[in-house]
């Protein structure tokens, strides 16, 4: 515990848990996504284990750091016709690749399944729900991506796995706490949820990109989320301001009917 008398050390365990807390961002976003699609009581249940399935595979991948930092050392290499040298392929491209993927189909089918039900819903059709285990299982899926994600910036920031552990659980602590309160807010705004659909395409097509060796900044997507985010708070406020008197009365209305009484 002597590393904890290291000035530098309390410095590491900020920084690495503000990471990983911008780093969850996406994460929460997803799960708060595809929770959605579960019935109101089980969702609070759902967001509340994906995250702490996330917490865990962080852990988990903390006890193999060494694995995790060697992920990245070539296992073979693909002859290109159009590149001068061998494409080496390791670990983490394959990760990275499939999970970007996946988070792309994800992303644009939760986008179709939006746009389709607001027509079923038109035509009178009840909403289908979601199970729980698929749910999660698509929740593992994308929390073993971002973990791994995560976990190579970790490594650059922070040399003791006593501090990165720390530091995880902190962040997971974080946005256990603000995570009901995210999800609500973007399942509340039809618009804020397509926002972050297209969000979640972005980080998709990052991981797919980082996958192909082309190193994107990430500092770059998360200014552009939230510009994007800020305009739409914007453009939310313009519409609250323009919306005439008497619809504005039954959105407060169908707000306090919708509220439970304690």
């Amino acid at each position: 515990m002597e590393i904890f008398a290291n000035p530098d050390t309390w410095i590491s365990l900020l920084t690495l848990t503000f990471m990983e807390v911008v780093l969850g961002i996406d994460n929460i976003v997803f799960i708060s996504i595809i929770v959605s699609r579960l019935p109101k009581e089980q969702q609070a249940r759902g967001r509340n284990i994906g995250l702490m399935l996330a917490l865990v595979f962080r852990v988990i991948l903390l006890m193999f750091i060494s694995w995790i930092v060697s992920a990245s050392d070539p296992i073979f290499s693909i002859n290109l016709p159009f590149t001068p040298e061998d494409f080496a392929v390791s670990w983490r491209d394959i990760i990275l690749f499939a999970g970007g993927l996946f988070l792309l189909a994800k992303s644009v089918t939760e986008i179709h399944n939006k746009l389709e039900g607001e027509e079923e819903e038109a035509h009178g059709t009840a909403k289908v729900h979601a199970t729980l285990s698929k749910v999660l299982i698509q929740i593992i899926l994308i929390d073993i991506v971002f973990s791994f994600d995560s976990i190579l910036t970790a490594v650059g920031l922070a040399q003791e796995i006593i501090i990165m552990i720390i530091a995880v659980i902190l962040a997971m602590g974080i946005m256990l706490i603000f995570a009901k309160y995210v999800s609500d807010f973007v399942n509340k705004h039809p618009t804020v949820k397509m926002l972050a659909l297209a969000f979640l395409i972005l980080i998709g097509f990052m991981l797919v990109v980082e996958a192909l060796h082309q190193h994107i900044p990430k500092g770059y997507i998360y200014f552009a989320m939230f510009f994007s985010l800020l305009v739409e708070m914007l453009n939310m406020r313009l519409r609250k301001k323009t919306t005439p008197v008497h619809l504005r009365q039954n959105e407060i209305i169908e707000e306090e009917e919708a509220t439970p009484v304690r």
